[in-house]
């Protein structure tokens, strides 16, 4: 990422999975972190989790 993203982004820790009862969403439909719209969506052992395109914070929703 380049110094000028890095400065918008809010600060989460990108490695950690974010459970979304207890961190539900700021702005609905948009990145925490970074604010970006898209994401990748997977599901694995029955947990739907959706990761930032941009940034790649994850969620399990």
């Amino acid at each position: 990422m380049s110094e000028e993203t890095k400065q918008k982004l809010k600060g989460y820790d990108t490695t950690i999975v974010y459970n979304y009862k207890e961190h539900p969403n700021v702005i609905s439909g948009r990145c925490d972190n970074c604010n970006n719209a898209q994401f990748e969506s997977s599901v694995h052992n029955f947990i739907f989790l959706r990761k930032c395109r941009n940034c790649g914070m994850t969620k399990s929703i």
